[in-house]
């Protein structure tokens, strides 16, 4: 491969020492328009010169401006054509020589004209509507083929007739539409180049502005300083401006017009009447104008510019008053006078007042003129938009007119004023005559005069019965005199009030009176009332007249009482005679006690009223359904011998014990009216504690305060957890507590049925491991009903028996009544609120057969309803027996105020025959399950005795060996309890037992020894 090479290169070294040889590089060149482009002569062998020449076969020299020439070195030239132009193309030819030698090569350049974009502005703007001409005028050669896209797609001329693309490429859109606004493409191409090149033409269709104006019309008032408002809204694209213009003045911002921004309001200072007419508002954009035309009317207040006073005399023909007003709309006029109005036509039925108007002025007429026409006369002109008034006086003249009380009363000693009113224009002069004597002369000193501008005083002071009789006043002025007799007479003193109606109370009483028929000429000015108890002296008091006064309250009176009251009235004259006495006996005082044992308790104010005021109300409280929401009930007492007006209901909270909180803040006051009987408090506050005082009210004052305290119930939404805070503990912590407490309760009851029933896991072990029996257990045989009874006949069994409580009512009425199996053997203490159950032995008796069973006593129940005993200070209570004893009467008071009722437990009554135990003695009781539901049902307490026969039926029913035994027992009939005398009743429940046929409530053992009692017994 070596040598081949070689010898090729060596060849071509011989022949290019033979020859020159020329090549360009490259062979053939286009060139765009505009561009630069250089071609290489490279030469082979030796050549002193390389020359190039242009198409048209010159030499291109070095200094030529668009092509250059250079050469690089002996073998190579540069030809390099700048900017080139259509010009530049044709056939170039780069010549070697070296001496005779010569050698060239030539290189055809070809000059054409890339896609350009000649014009294509962008944005174009149209007008809706319009024809659109999209110019894109693009330049190349060969020419290109354009191609319109809009909205990512090729425009389809042949599917919308709207769009044809003209000759020169332009675009076409036949009614153009603000739809039509966006960016196209104009996309031109050169096949024969592959060339491709595009121009986004942004294309706005601008609309043609649209105004509607906000009012067409727009009323304002003028001279009152406030200003016009017109407005007009305009649309279009782009957004037009507005102009204001009046009288083809175009309106700028100034002292009596402003625009705002945008120019769509005009507002019109200072409205005027020259202001009134039309204005244009103009919009304008680059696709046009358009204008609306805004009328503004201007209306003006009603002013009167006319009016003057009049003066007349007294029985003129007539006056005319005129009143003249300005104004648009025309403006209205009327006239008044002392709360009459005068319109259009006759005011009047003698036709003296006339009214008649026409255009802006209005007349007012009045005929035979008297003194009454005197005075201020109003002028009021109205239209539309306002009125406007005015006064004016009218001045009459006319002769004095004398009035006032022509009768004046008054006693001797006691001064007097006789009134001389008199009215007159010009003022008058006032003389007072007596018999034709001018007052007051020289020989009366009991008299004086005193004048104002209108009325004369006379002031006499009667020292005889000649000053009593008639008196003259004259008054006198420059239209006329006029004179009037006025009259002292001598006043008496009134007649006696009438007595309608005595309502008595237990310390006070009511009189209800009419006035006297007569007051003597003079005014009443107290009223005085007297009364006593039959036959003894008069007690009174006087009080106040006053106009309203129909009643009077006689205080200090004693409870159920007869008295007799009488009543007189007294002036300045002095005091008249009385009234007939009347008769009335005053009411009792009323006092209550409460008894009860229910829950809430009932407080009641033992404090008696004092100096007339009311006792306190008995309280009482009951929760309502819900919870937080209490009823408070009130009980009246003693009124205080006065109607209780009202009773005020205050309340506070006193403590929260769920959030340790302590509040003192008294609630509002409640004012109730005098006939309530009780107080609903709503929405309080989830366990807490409450203090309600309620106080009644009457004429002499308040009472004690009554005072009851309750509690609310627990929130029933609350969680415990949340109440306390949060305990901290997680859900696995809380399940190990409940699993250890609930273990801890299993053990609790093991031991218990251990050491009581002699059961239970602890049981078993003792008996299997330990071989010993519970304590206080009885032996196996025993317990399993093997006694050996044939050992010793003698022997009498134990029989424990477990009552139940049986509520049923008491039929017999507390007396005696015959023993049979539900008779109680014994009775509660006069005290029956023990709720502890009795254990009663019951003693052997040979003389009968039968089992009497055991009876639980009577129960305080807390369903159990209080009873209120009133009795009256008139009506002592009925006299206890002689039998009765403080003692007992105490502990039944307070059984009524023991609300803590314990639960009913029944009575375990051992039956044995030990009859050294006079008295029942106390064991520990279980509580009892419900009443039982035997089929027998409960035996009324009037039963009577069971025979034996019956006796051992019923006792057969008993499992165990007790159905061989004898069973020969017998109780002591007892009565119910008395209590001093008294039968206490309990309408709710009595105890009653019945014997229950299963082992585990009747038990029967012999009875082995004396000393094993106190085991057997116990519970």
């Amino acid at each position: 491969m070596l040598q081949i090479r070689d010898l090729i290169w060596g060849l071509l070294f011989i022949g290019c020492a033979a020859a020159i040889q020329v090549e360009i590089t490259p062979r053939q060149g286009e060139i765009s328009v505009g561009e630069s482009k250089f071609f290489l002569c490279e030469v082979v062998g030796d050549a002193k010169d390389i020359d190039w020449y242009d198409p048209s076969g010159e030499k291109i020299l070095p200094n030529r401006p668009d092509i250059f020439v250079n050469r690089g070195d002996e073998t190579m030239s540069t030809l390099t054509i700048y900017h080139a132009n259509v010009d530049s193309a044709g056939i170039y030819k780069c010549v070697a020589k070296n001496g005779d030698k010569e050698a060239q090569a030539t290189v055809q350049v070809k000059i054409f004209q890339k896609i350009t974009f000649a014009s294509a502005p962008s944005p174009q703007e149209f007008n809706e509507g319009d024809d659109a001409d999209i110019v894109c005028n693009v330049v190349s050669s060969p020419p290109p083929t354009i191609i319109w896209k809009h909205k990512g797609s090729k425009i389809q001329v042949d599917k919308d007739v709207r769009y044809k693309i003209m000759d020169n490429g332009h675009l076409q859109i036949r009614g153009i539409k603000k739809i039509d606004e966006g960016m196209y493409n104009c996309e031109a191409r050169v096949m024969a180049r592959g060339e491709i090149d595009f121009k986004m033409i942004k294309v706005v269709v601008n609309v043609l502005p649209t105004i509607r104006a906000r009012l067409s019309e727009v009323n304002a008032t003028a001279d009152i300083g406030r200003s016009a408002l017109l407005a007009c809204d305009a649309d279009g694209f782009p957004e037009p401006t507005v102009t204001w213009a009046h009288n083809n003045i175009v309106l700028e911002t100034g002292d009596k017009y402003s625009l705002n921004e945008d120019g769509s309001e005009l507002v019109i200072k200072d409205v005027k009447k020259v202001d009134e007419g039309d204005y244009t508002c103009i919009a304008k954009n680059k696709a046009g104008e358009k204008a609306e035309e805004v009328s503004l009317n201007v209306f003006v207040q009603p002013k009167i510019t006319y009016l003057n006073n009049q003066t007349a005399s007294e029985f003129d023909e007539q006056v005319t008053l005129t009143c003249e007003a300005l104004g648009d709309p025309t403006p209205t006029i009327s006239w008044s006078f002392e709360n009459r109005v005068f319109t259009e036509g006759e005011q009047s039925l003698d036709r003296n007042i006339v009214v008649r108007s026409h255009a802006r002025v209005s007349s007012l007429t009045l005929k035979n003129v008297v003194f009454t026409y005197a005075g201020y006369y109003l002028c009021i002109a109205s239209n539309s938009i306002g009125q406007d008034s005015q006064h004016m006086y009218l001045e009459v003249r006319y002769a004095p007119k004398i009035q006032g009380q022509v009768t004046v009363y008054t006693w001797e000693g006691n001064a007097a004023n006789i009134s001389c009113e008199v009215e007159a224009h010009p003022g008058a002069s006032v003389v007072w005559f007596r018999d034709g004597l001018q007052l007051p002369s020289a020989n009366t000193t009991n008299m004086k005069i005193y004048n104002t501008q209108t009325v004369s005083y006379l002031e006499i002071k009667p020292e005889s019965q000649n000053d009593f009789g008639s008196y003259n006043c004259t008054a006198t002025n420059v239209m006329g005199t006029d004179s009037k007799e006025f009259l002292l007479i001598q006043a008496e003193v009134p007649s006696s009030p009438d007595i309608q109606q005595v309502e008595p109370f237990s310390s006070t009483a009511v009189v209800a009176f009419e006035e006297p028929d007569s007051m003597g000429g003079v005014p009443i000015l107290k009223y005085k009332v007297e009364w006593r108890l039959p036959g003894q002296d008069w007690t009174g008091s006087e009080h106040n007249a006053n106009d309203e006064m129909t009643t009077i309250t006689i205080v200090g009176l004693k409870p159920e009482t007869t008295y007799e009251v009488k009543m007189s009235a007294i002036n300045g004259k002095g005091e008249g005679e009385s009234s007939p006495a009347r008769t009335f006996k005053t009411e009792p005082v009323q006092y209550s006690f409460t008894i009860s044992a229910e829950i809430p308790t009932t407080i009641a104010a033992t404090t008696m009223a004092i100096k007339g005021e009311p006792s306190a109300p008995v309280l009482e409280v009951k929760v309502q359904d819900r919870g937080n929401t209490l009823k408070v009930n009130w009980i009246k007492q003693d009124d205080g011998g006065s109607p209780i007006k009202h009773y005020l209901v205050r309340y506070k909270a006193v403590s929260i014990l769920s959030k340790e909180k302590h509040v003192s803040d008294w609630k509002p006051e409640i004012r109730l009216p005098h006939n309530s009987e009780y107080v609903t408090l709503n929405g309080l506050d989830w366990n807490t504690e409450y203090e309600v005082y309620v106080v009644a009210e009457n004429q002499q004052g308040k009472s004690e305060p009554a005072v009851i305290s309750f509690r609310t119930a627990t929130d029933p939404t609350t969680i415990p957890d949340a109440m306390d805070g949060g305990s901290g503990l997680g859900t696995g912590a809380i399940v190990g507590i409940l699993i250890v407490v609930f273990f801890l309760l299993l053990v609790g009851v093991d031991v218990t049925c251990y050491f009581l029933n002699k059961c239970g896991l602890l049981m078993c072990i003792a008996v299997n491991f330990c071989g010993k029996a519970g304590p206080g257990a009885k032996n196996k045989d025993i317990e399993e009903g093997k006694a050996a009874f044939t050992k010793d006949e003698s022997k009498e069994p134990i029989v424990e028996v477990r009552t139940e409580e049986e509520h049923t009512p008491n039929q017999g009425g507390g007396g005696p009544t015959e023993p049979n199996e539900t008779t109680p053997l014994t009775e509660p203490e006069p005290a029956a609120a023990d709720t502890t159950s009795t254990v009663v032995n019951l003693l052997p008796c040979t003389a009968t057969n039968s089992v009497a069973e055991s009876f639980s006593t009577a129960q305080s129940s807390p369903a159990s309803e209080s009873t209120t005993l009133t009795t009256s200070a008139s009506s002592p209570p009925n006299a206890a027996p002689a039998n009765s004893s403080p003692k007992n009467s105490l502990a039944a008071q307070s059984s009524s105020h023991n609300v803590n009722i314990q639960p009913d437990v029944g009575p375990l009554v051992d039956l044995s025959d030990t009859p050294k135990v006079p008295n029942p003695s106390p064991l520990v009781s279980e509580p009892v399950s419900p009443p039982s539901t035997n089929a027998d049902g409960p035996q009324s307490q009037q039963d009577p005795v069971k025979t034996p026969d019956s006796t051992q039926n019923k006792d057969s029913q008993v499992e165990g060996p007790t159905k061989d035994a004898p069973n020969i027992l017998c109780s002591d009939s007892t009565t119910p309890a008395q209590n001093d005398g008294k039968t206490v009743k309990d309408d709710n429940t009595k105890g009653q037992t019945e014997v229950k046929n299963t082992t585990d409530e009747v038990k029967t053992v012999p009875n082995e020894a004396p000393q094993t009692n106190g085991n057997e017994s116990k519970a």
